[in-house]
């Protein structure tokens, strides 16, 4: 390849760019015109790109004519926050793989569902076969349990009802007034006792952040029976999770 290429550049996309720029100067907006100057552009374009971001989410125009940013940048903002936290947590998932000889797993409380959001294994540490999606098994894993833990009332019902409570082995609870017994019980620990794949437990610690935004978890899992060894290590998962903590908080 000729590194001394320019590169390609799309002028469209450019000028969209700029006009976000300006859009994001004024908090409490701006009208077209003005915009226009800011970003140098003729004001027939300027109506043509705003027109454009706004049916895709990107800005939005106030009663008094005025733009402001839409929806849709404030959703970005918050994924890339999400990604600045998980490349800060990799390193500590891997670390507490290595030291325990287990898979580590972070979830967490994401627009109504609970998700796997990274998963640090090896070889010789490896994951549970996430046979069944995530999403519709959070009843019968450690993660899943400790997060609707943390949630209140009205939320972890909503969720509950969202969900059917399929049994995927025959360890699963699938009596939601006896899963809510589980959930409603004091204690820091939450367990997965070959409930979603026979021949693996899991184990799970909370994270949550400063201000009480974030629902979480840390989990490890490992082969059934094995799951009394790994308690042990139940300091050194909080000693994780609280490096987790410290990521959101840092990066809120």
């Amino acid at each position: 390849m000729d590194e001394t290429r320019k590169p390609t550049l799309i002028a469209s996309v450019q000028r969209a760019l700029r006009l976000m720029e300006a859009v994001a100067v004024h908090p409490n907006g701006a009208p077209a015109k003005q915009l226009a100057r800011e970003a140098r552009l003729p004001l027939a374009t300027t109506y043509h790109l705003l027109r454009t971001l706004a049916h895709e989410g990107y800005a939005r125009r106030l009663p008094p004519g005025v733009w402001v940013l839409g929806d849709r940048v404030q959703a970005l903002q918050g994924q890339s926050r999400l990604q600045q936290v998980l490349s800060r947590i990799r390193p500590a998932l891997a670390a507490l793989r290595d030291e325990l000889g287990a898979a580590s797993y972070f979830g967490m409380h994401i627009d109504g569902e609970i998700r796997v959001m990274d998963i640090a294994d090896s070889p010789r540490a490896p994951r549970v076969n996430l046979w069944v999606g995530f999403e519709d098994a959070a009843h019968a894993t450690a993660i899943g349990k400790c997060v609707l833990r943390q949630l209140d009332e009205e939320a972890r019902l909503d969720y509950l009802a969202r969900h059917p409570l399929a049994e995927l082995t025959p360890n699963t609870i699938t009596d939601r007034r006896e899963l809510l017994r589980v959930l409603r019980a004091l204690g820091e620990l939450s367990f997965d006792r070959e409930e979603y794949a026979l021949g693996t437990d899991c184990l799970a610690v909370p994270v949550t952040d400063a201000g009480g935004t974030v629902a979480g978890a840390l989990a490890i899992s490992c082969r059934a029976g094995d799951l009394p060894r790994l308690q042990t290590a139940v300091p050194r998962l909080r000693a994780t999770a609280a490096l987790i903590q410290r990521a959101f908080t840092l990066t809120g």
